[in-house]
């Protein structure tokens, strides 16, 4: 319940690096870093559902604590993996459907804001939301 709200990126810390390791294109790298996500989440016990609307999707994702299903990035990138709940953190553990490579993303709330915290083949990046 404390991920409950709407959350907007307010800033980023090696998002673009991030992104370069995962293959997508330098055009793309330049526009995500300014897309204005916003992600609405609600939970109901283990079932969330996030919306997320940004400059180049509004998609809705509905998932449940620890049951596997599949997502698409972005970029058209897709990924099949679950979210569990680790104490106070939100982890989400993917596999590239292309590759297999692994995607770890995590969300916590430290000091009001929720940091989003993603590790792809050793480099790590952050994106941090303020509650709106």
């Amino acid at each position: 319940m404390v991920f409950d709200g709407t959350w907007k990126v307010d800033r980023n810390e090696n998002y673009e690096k991030f992104m370069e390791k995962m293959g997508v294109n330098v055009v793309k790298r330049k526009l995500a870093v300014h897309d204005n996500l916003k992600l609405i989440i609600t939970q109901e016990g283990n079932k969330f559902t996030v919306k997320e609307s940004s400059t180049f999707r509004s998609i809705e994702i509905i998932f449940e604590l620890g049951v596997t299903f599949n997502y698409n990035l972005a970029d058209g990138t897709e990924l099949s993996g679950a979210w569990t709940l680790e104490g106070d953190k939100l982890v989400g553990k993917f596999k590239r459907l292309d590759n297999g490579n692994e995607l770890n993303t995590v969300r916590e709330i430290i000091g009001g804001e929720m940091v989003q915290t993603y590790t792809y083949e050793g480099v790590e990046a952050k994106r941090i939301f303020k509650k709106e």
